[in-house]
């Protein structure tokens, strides 16, 4: 998202603002003027068919890491980290998830904020340094916007919770009597039945029934909404709009609390958790590794990272792109990434510690038999443990909730930052309530066909394909664009030359090498091992078509780059593609002055490069060149 202050007629007085260009984006429109002598005609400068821009900045240093605390640590690591870990063996999953993170997810966290800090771009605008990839950040919008349309409808299933944790008697304790073969969650003690199909707890049997109406599987269509999720839903997109319509100022205000009170109810939780009984053993079943199946999950590890930290989606770039020039971009990104890290084990130890508990009353030994993949495990697992506390197990719920309702608060508030953000770089005229308005909307509409009988299922196949298969494909791309094709040798420059640090090996060899690596076997490793859903041919189609739809933004962008800068023949239009690969004359810091010097010092380096002999040649300039 991006808030700046537009031109209200077609002058500005500079004098007012102390002669200062440093802080203004300049835009081709038509029948613009700038005046610099306080609407003097006579001393009107000629600059003219400019739209001058001020673009707005975080209101502190602080209130940028807190938004990206916000963002980062949300839903991916309260909601989709325990039930993944669950899923994939707990410990056995914890351990490849710490490496990939360390060599996969930092390095780009700490790559995108320092691109998007450098340049004052959104992830489209961004590839100003190669406008031929620009289809990158298109296709990254297009999976923000299937990630925004179902974080929201979570956000609505998670607010009907918490008002129903306020009852006198949590609804889900007890079985409705309309339900057949239903034992009560608050019955603590083990469940022993003749029948040859298990009971059901009272607290799957109301997710399933009560909130969600949920049909069998897609085969049975999707429904109609919910009228109670409707109304929760349209109140988590109103939250969301207030906060960012009067910019990103209020946003970074708001950020204070969506930051630092969630960490308050997690150390509660915690504490509690840790004093139930057979909490302890679930806990370690969480962090005790299982050597044996380390090489079978790293393609979940890789995907939870991204999910987790939230890099390759755009927000990491749209958030940093407000900060000021000279913000301790690299402090920010150590302290974030390792937080998140901090967050996703407290949360699955609150979690396991939850099932020990649950698997303890019911007598139950294997720990993940008692836990439900996906969702179920927040709306149906957790709760259903909440249920058999021995005091107050409103209170607990009420906190669980409320805690994921901020966070998951926090995530769509960065999934929508980023879209708006991409919408105005690229249509600076529009302002900002009118596009977070009609974003706002749009979220709003799309979310109500996760809040129908068939929703969840549908959420699956769209998480799947249009979020998933996505990101990993552009995190590929972003990766070579940024490391190769712009190359990590001008990263390092810009780096010295924004903060006056030098970049260790490390990241060099990550940025270059390693993480690119690692992203590319594990996408070749999702496709070999690609199966479709066992839902109705059309929505797989329908997962295929989006995912198609946003990878060829890369070809489309690349010709349409070409096109720009090319005549008719073929001969100049192959010598323009080769050209969109290089930045564009305006590419550098977004205040005048910054890219003024910048610039001049890129010419200056240019003529001292030696030319490159070799593939090795190449490769050592790339990775290894001094920036001092």
């Amino acid at each position: 998202m991006e808030n700046r202050s537009y031109v209200g007629d077609s002058r500005v007085d500079l004098n007012g603002a102390g002669n200062n260009l440093s802080s203004v984006h300049s835009y081709d429109v038509s029948n613009t003027s700038i005046s610099s002598n306080g609407g003097d005609k006579q001393n009107q400068p000629a600059i003219t068919s400019k739209l001058v821009i001020v673009r707005d900045k975080w209101g502190k240093d602080v209130e940028f890491m807190l938004s990206c605390i916000a963002y980062s640590v949300g839903f991916g690591n309260v909601w989709k980290f325990p039930y993944t870990a669950l899923k994939n063996g707990g410990g056995a999953f914890l351990i490849p998830y710490l490496v990939v993170l360390f060599i996969v997810g930092r390095p780009i966290y700490y790559l995108e904020m320092v691109m998007g800090q450098f340049s004052s771009r959104g992830c489209v605008k961004i590839y100003d340094m190669a406008p031929a990839m620009r289809g990158i950040g298109v296709g990254q919008t297009i999976a923000m916007f299937i990630v925004m349309t179902y974080y929201a409808p979570i956000l609505a299933i998670t607010l009907r919770y918490l008002v129903a944790s306020f009852s006198a008697v949590l609804p889900w304790a007890k079985c409705d009597p309309s339900w057949t073969n239903c034992i009560d969650s608050d019955f603590a003690d083990q469940i022993i039945s003749n029948s040859t199909v298990p009971p059901k707890a009272s607290a799957e049997l109301y997710f399933l029934n009560t909130v969600m109406h949920k049909n069998d599987s897609l085969f049975d269509g999707i429904g109609t909404p919910d009228w109670r999720l409707t109304l929760c839903l349209l109140f988590s997109w109103l939250c969301v709009a207030i906060i960012l319509i009067n910019g990103i100022k209020s946003s970074g205000k708001a950020s204070y609390f969506l930051a630092i009170f969630p960490y308050v109810i997690i150390l509660i939780l915690l504490v509690h958790a840790c004093t139930l009984k057979g909490a302890f053993n679930g806990i370690l079943y969480f962090l005790t590794p299982q050597w044996d199946q380390l090489l079978n999950i790293t393609y979940e590890a890789v995907t939870q990272c991204f999910f987790s930290l939230s890099v390759c989606f755009g927000g990491i770039i749209a958030y940093a792109s407000f900060n000021n020039f000279s913000n301790n971009v690299y402090k920010d990104a150590i302290i974030i990434s390792w937080l998140d890290t901090f967050t996703s084990i407290i949360a699955g130890c609150i979690v396991f510690g939850v099932i020990g508990n649950l698997a303890y009353v019911t007598g139950e030994s294997d720990i993940q038999a008692v836990g439900q993949s996906g969702a179920g495990l927040t709306f149906m697992t957790y709760p259903n443990a909440i249920a058999k506390f021995e005091w107050l197990p409103q209170l607990f719920s009420a906190l669980f909730f409320l805690m994921l309702f901020i966070v998951g608060l926090g995530s769509n508030l960065g999934v929508t930052t980023s879209i708006v953000t991409a919408i105005r770089d690229q249509c600076p005229w529009l302002k900002n309530w009118q596009v977070v308005s009609v974003v706002a909307s749009v979220g709003f509409l799309c979310g109500l066909v996760y809040l129908t009988p068939g929703g969840l299922d549908l959420l699956d196949v769209l998480d799947y394909y249009g979020a998933k298969y996505v990101t990993l494909t552009l995190a590929v791309f972003e990766l070579v664009t940024f490391g190769w094709i712009y190359g990590v040798d001008r990263i390092c420059r810009d780096i010295k030359f924004m903060l006056g640090l030098n970049t260790s090996l490390f990241w060099r060899i990550c940025w270059g090498i390693v993480t690119p690596l690692v992203t590319i076997l594990i996408l070749l490793l999702s496709f070999i091992e690609y199966e479709a859903f066992n839902v109705p041919l059309g929505y797989n189609i329908l997962g295929w078509f989006i995912y198609i739809l946003a990878i060829l933004q890369l070809p489309g962008w690349a010709l349409y780059a070409a096109s720009r800068l090319s005549s008719k023949t073929f001969e100049t239009f192959v010598a323009s593609l080769k050209k969109s690969f290089r930045p564009l004359p305006e590419w550098g810091p977004g205040e005048v002055a910054d890219r003024t010097r910048y610039q001049e010092e890129v010419e200056q380096h240019e003529t001292t490069l030696p030319r490159d002999r070799n593939v090795s040649d190449f490769i050592k300039r790339r990775l290894f060149s001094k920036t001092s």
